[in-house]
């Protein structure tokens, strides 16, 4: 995944300005990454709640999944977590499900999903498990007009950076992707930065390919801190 440090991203610029608007969350914020076949562990459960979920449920008091979202939350560790969060008092994670539409917005919901799902492998008519997240997901924000899907997946990134070219009529929506998230925690001042420097690390400079692309720790949090004018 290319890091993005030319570009200010929307998304990640207004939520400085205001953490309580509602971010919705892809599963794949919740489940740690492995990339165990590039010759490296994976990041342990209890390791990744540490250094990433924990801060990111302290920054944000509106996250939410839809129930798509959360059927895929399919090990017991990691559904653990997302119940836990959602049934603290008050609730930190709010799962949304299609039966609070009315008619009328299941009907536009369904136009989104047509839409939207020509440009994955989620066929609406099998309901199969492949991209289904995501794209009920951003069909159901698109109707309640959410703003904000945090993913670290390229699907969403085209449905909605492409939304004028592929016609998904996702233009109004921004992503959040994990590096600009990291960025912001690491801004926040309240965490230690070692786990987001291990989490950056792991996601977007472990190859070789990776290291040619993106820049290390220091240069990204360099070039961030210039492009968003933080110290």
């Amino acid at each position: 995944m290319r890091v993005d440090v030319e570009k200010k991203n929307p998304a990640l610029e207004s939520l400085f300005t205001d953490p309580e608007q509602t971010i919705f969350l892809d599963a794949n914020f919740f489940i740690p990454p492995d990339r165990s076949r590039m010759g490296t562990k994976p990041i342990p459960f209890l390791k990744f709640c540490e250094i990433w979920l924990d801060p990111i449920f302290d920054a944000f008091p509106n996250l939410a999944i839809h129930e798509s979202v959360y059927h895929e939350l399919i090990a017991d560790v990691v559904k653990k977590y997302a119940d836990e969060r959602q049934s603290e008092s008050p609730s930190r994670l709010r799962v949304y499900k299609d039966a609070e539409l009315n008619e009328a917005e299941r009907a536009l919901m369904q136009a989104y999903i047509s839409k939207i799902a020509e440009y994955s492998q989620y066929i609406p008519e099998r309901d199969n498990a492949k991209d289904r997240g995501e794209v009920r997901s951003l069909s159901f924000m698109a109707v309640k007009r959410f703003l904000y899907f945090a993913a670290n997946d390229t699907l969403p990134m085209n449905l909605i950076r492409k939304a004028d070219e592929l016609h998904t009529g996702l233009d109004n929506m921004e992503l959040l992707e994990m590096y600009d998230v990291i960025y912001y925690l690491y801004c926040m001042g309240k965490y230690p930065t070692e786990g987001f420097r291990l989490l950056y690390k792991y996601e977007y400079y472990l190859t070789k390919q990776e290291k040619k692309m993106n820049f290390a720790w220091g240069e990204f949090i360099e070039k961030m801190n210039a492009l968003y004018g933080k110290n």
